[in-house]
């Protein structure tokens, strides 16, 4: 069991008083992501891997994997409180479907409304939330999931670079390019807060939001379709200063957009293209648009 923390003092009690109430034995590693809120003062009787400096919920994932022994590791956002049960169905679900590498939680607000049961691929690359019962899921939401150990490793396991944003979706391609399945749990349900730990709708937000889309297509997409989306975003990129009017939100900013390919353009010779070509199409053209 692997939770990320940075600055978590207000919730993570609430994570770790849920974890201990499973059903089901289980060691957890908390991954302290230089937090200087005081949280570690909260962490005396938690496994702790303390960073030097706040990697991010994907390189905190990353760096806590290296440390992971068992079967089955699980990933948990620190603003999530899972209900006794979560861990039991989880490992249930692989137990029931050997060629599932990874199963996805039911991820509720803190009223009880659906955020996620698993994350669908849209027909422009974006991972979306699923926010009903489905019996097919191409990913999951990486703030509760379970996946096996070994498969994660095999696969590369987590782009650490991602910061924070896509880390699921980009390992749930990575999976489904290496022939593994990804099932839902139903009965593995989740109160999570949702972004107590960055701010939905800030710069870095879409920052990473913008740029980790791009970097998973051009990682495990067909060509096409990776060359498509990148010259999609640096066209309206260029047309953005001729329109008189465009929407406010922060994607839209052309500094913003801008940062993004820089970046994107950076990190592109290290960009690991998982799979064959025909995998990757086959893969697209199952997932891709699918809304059930």
């Amino acid at each position: 069991m692997v939770v990320v923390t940075w600055r978590g003092r207000e919730h993570i009690e609430a994570c770790l008083n849920a974890l201990k109430a499973q059903d089901r034995p289980h060691r957890t590693l908390v991954v302290d992501n230089a937090s200087d809120d005081g949280t570690a003062e909260l962490l005396r009787d938690v496994e702790v891997l303390r960073l030097n400096k706040n990697l991010g919920y994907a390189g905190g994932i990353s760096a806590a994997v290296r440390h992971v022994g068992t079967e089955f590791v699980a990933w948990l956002n620190d603003d999530a409180a899972p209900e006794p049960g979560w861990l039991g169905a989880l490992e249930d679900a692989l137990d029931g479907h050997p060629g599932a590498a990874a199963a996805s939680s039911v991820l509720l607000t803190p009223a009880g409304a659906v955020q996620s049961t698993g994350v669908r691929l849209t027909h422009d690359g974006h991972g979306a939330d699923i926010d009903r019962e489905s019996e097919q899921v191409f990913g999951f939401c990486g703030g509760a999931v379970l996946l096996r150990t070994d498969v994660l490793r095999e696969v590369g396991g987590v782009p650490a670079h991602f910061f924070c944003y896509y880390e699921d979706t980009d390992t749930a391609w990575r999976l489904r390019l290496n022939g593994h399945e990804i099932v839902p749990a139903r009965s593995a349900r989740v109160r999570h807060l949702h972004g107590a730990s960055t701010e939905p709708g800030s710069w870095n937000f879409h920052l990473w939001n913008e740029r980790n889309r791009l970097l998973m297509l051009l990682r495990c997409a067909p060509a096409a379709v990776a060359a498509r989306q990148l010259a999609k975003f640096a066209a309206l990129t260029a047309v953005l200063p001729l329109r008189r009017s465009r929407p406010d939100a922060l994607n839209f900013s052309v500094r913003l957009r801008l940062r993004v390919l820089g970046e994107v353009l950076i990190k592109l010779p290290g960009s690991r293209r998982a799979g064959t070509s025909a995998r990757r199409r086959a893969v697209w053209a199952r997932w891709a648009g699918q809304t059930w």
